[in-house]
């Protein structure tokens, strides 16, 4: 799948808003080290339930080894942990910083996140903390018993069909509140909001059910006081589980985190051009794995990009809901804006797509064994679906992400293949994906099961031939995904020195490439290899590619002929959206295989319109494919041609 690599700029900008955020207002009264440390509890399921230690360093210098020890009750135990390493002696853990090295910054804080086995809410809380021998709450001797007080005033506000906002008055405490838990009628807790915040959004809620609230506070010494009175909740009437579209119909499309930079692409511009009314499906591109195979958000090196995820206010004009985002919510960015149209459109899901181009590195590592896989499936469904997302710029906390994901899309590129240059693969990688997807598969089975839902699994899948045959165990996979996504473009690129169509539907007479692809051979390598044409979905891109330095050749089309290089492009060399190749003048505009190209007698576009777009799709059904997906979504115009040619010839 074709990225646009994150700018550096970007990175600089996450590294430094990290840097500047504080997750937890500390206590006013710390010992010498400036240091403490807070627990908070996110939500509960069956037998398993997450948490959080987050760091804090109001000191003068950096923390670069910190060893935090805990004991937990009996019954209790830690079965994964990320952003830090574990030892175990009974009862007892000590976390100490992760391989790659987690040094907390002056003045800032740092996250470690966890999923535990046993006990029930309100039971499972650690004793005896300690970070580097101190108390973890940093004062001095004797560790604070005092609780703080019961807070009151508890509303509710912004009722939808799957989510609520509460607000209540703030507790106080001898030392300092740190944080509070929501908790539902069977004293579970439903969302922990970490700081000072008096008001926190509950999401994945069911349609037309009433719900009962209770609110407590804690402080850095892991006292909690007594649950605020309760409150009642009834959501509005909706859709409880969208319906899963008839085969043929699925319309997926990517949004990209990165696209509200450069090419200004938000979220409230697939509502305003009706592309969201013509969707089943959002991808969103792309969750991060660390180098230890964990679902991440944003790493100690910068990488990533919370402040586009969660952390970015928008303005009324830019908003879904046409309200601007307040300063002390906690959550905003594009996650809030996916909540916000769904919230409009209560049969579109939103899946997260982990992986892409660059992000795939990290993937044969931690699909290696299985307790690797385990540690990667626990982390991505707890950062995403459970929605227990890391405190950033005062947004974020345990359980403020709940409710936008429905479910997780696989962009693995390659398993047992080379893909971005640094991407590691091995051969075991073919029996390895197998085992990570039915592993996925069980373990959204079973948050199904405890949300009276249904969480979808879907991949996006290459069109070489060779690369199905070395990577993927096709009638395994088969069995536990809900569908696959073909590549149907990508075909060449500015890799290659001469024209060529990088998304035709059927191979090109004379064509000089030894390496001949189209959606024909693509498509035949899964199907012969025992997948459902009904599961599959075509890949069809809202971009071009293109060269420069081309000469007409004997038919005067430019077609196969030798190029200088690739043609300039706004964001990338050799690749321009279809909203700016619509409207380039003096050129040439050409027809065959199911696409088109543009060409002036120098530079050579190949593109799809709304008519090339229609082919891609008449035949896709005609193969009795399972829909169209889109990479991606912002390459449209304002109007939604692209969208609503796919629209109109799959049937409304």
């Amino acid at each position: 799948m074709r990225t646009t690599n994150r700018r550096g700029w970007l990175a600089a900008c996450a590294t430094g808003l990290l840097l500047a955020s504080t997750a937890v207002v500390a206590p006013p009264a710390l010992a010498a080290t400036g240091v403490t440390v807070v627990y908070s509890e996110g939500s509960h399921w069956g037998s398993g339930y997450s948490g959080q230690f987050t760091i804090n360093n109001s000191g003068a210098t950096a923390l670069s080894d910190w060893n935090i020890a805990i004991t937990l009750p009996s019954g209790v135990s830690i079965s994964s942990l990320w952003n830090a390493q574990m030892a175990r002696s009974g009862a007892t853990y000590t976390l100490t910083p992760p391989a790659w090295g987690a040094s907390v910054p002056a003045g800032g804080s740092y996250s470690i996140g966890f999923n535990g086995v046993g006990g029930s809410s309100g039971a499972t809380q650690p004793t005896g903390c300690t970070v580097n021998g101190d108390p973890c709450d940093g004062t001095p001797g004797t560790p604070d018993s005092e609780a703080p007080s019961k807070p009151g005033g508890l509303t509710s506000s912004n009722v939808t069909s799957s989510g609520a906002t509460l607000s209540w008055t703030a507790a106080t405490d001898n030392v300092g509140v740190t944080g509070y838990e929501i908790i539902n009628a069977e004293g579970n807790v439903v969302r922990n909001v970490v700081g000072t915040t008096t008001s926190a959004t509950v999401g994945g809620l069911t349609p037309d059910t009433s719900y009962a609230f209770r609110v407590r506070a804690y402080d850095a010494a892991g006292n909690k006081s007594e649950a605020s009175s309760e409150i009642s909740v009834r959501t509005l009437a909706g859709t409880t589980n969208p319906p899963d579209p008839s085969a043929g119909d699925r319309r997926v499309g990517y949004f990209t985190q990165w696209g509200i930079y450069d090419r200004g692409y938000l979220v409230n511009n697939m509502d305003d051009s009706g592309t969201a009314e013509k969707l089943t499906h959002i991808n969103y591109a792309f969750a991060n794995i660390s180098p230890n195979g964990e679902c991440f958000i944003v790493n100690q090196a910068g990488q990533g990009d919370a402040w586009a995820d969660y952390g970015r206010s928008f303005t009324a004009a830019q908003s879904v809901n046409g309200q601007a985002d307040s300063w002390d919510q906690d959550l905003r960015g594009n996650f809030n804006q996916l909540r916000q149209l769904k919230e409009k459109h209560p049969d579109l899901r939103v899946n997260i797509s982990i992986g892409g181009w660059s992000w795939s590195k990290n993937f044969s590592d931690a699909v290696l064994t299985p307790q690797s896989r385990e540690r990667l499936v626990d982390s991505c469904i707890d950062l995403y679906l459970r929605g227990n997302l890391p405190v950033f710029d005062g947004a974020g906390g345990p359980g403020s992400g709940a409710g936008v994901f429905d479910g997780i899309d696989l962009d693995w590129e390659w398993p047992a293949s080379a893909g971005y240059e640094e991407n590691v693969f091995r051969p075991e990688d073919k029996q390895n994906f197998t085992a990570v997807v039915k592993l996925f598969r069980e373990k959204l089975d079973a948050l199904g099961a405890e949300n009276g839902r249904e969480y979808e699994l879907s991949s996006f899948m290459p069109a070489d031939p060779e690369k199905v045959g070395v990577g993927y165990e096709v009638p395994q996979i088969m069995e536990d995904f809900d569908f696959i996504t073909l590549q149907g473009y990508d075909y060449v690129g500015a890799w290659q020195n001469s024209t060529n169509h990088q998304s035709n539907i059927t191979a090109v007479a004379d064509n000089p490439d030894e390496n001949i692809y189209s959606s024909e051979i693509a498509l035949d390598a899964w199907t012969s290899r025992g997948a459902d044409p009904a599961d599959i979905v075509l890949g069809v891109p809202f971009y071009g590619r293109g060269w420069t330095g081309v000469a007409p050749g004997p038919n005067g089309d430019g077609l196969f002929q030798t190029a200088s290089g690739p043609a300039p492009g706004p964001y990338e060399a050799g690749i321009e959206d279809f909203k700016n190749l619509k409207n380039l003048s003096g050129y040439t505009l050409h027809r065959d295989a199911g696409t088109a190209w543009l060409y002036n007698g120098t530079t050579w576009w190949q593109f799809d319109d709304a008519v090339s777009m229609t082919e891609k799709v008449d035949w896709a059904r005609a193969e009795g494919l399972g829909g169209v997906m889109i990479w991606s979504l912002d390459g449209d115009d304002s109007n939604g041609t692209l969208i609503t040619a796919i629209d109109t010839a799959l049937g409304s």
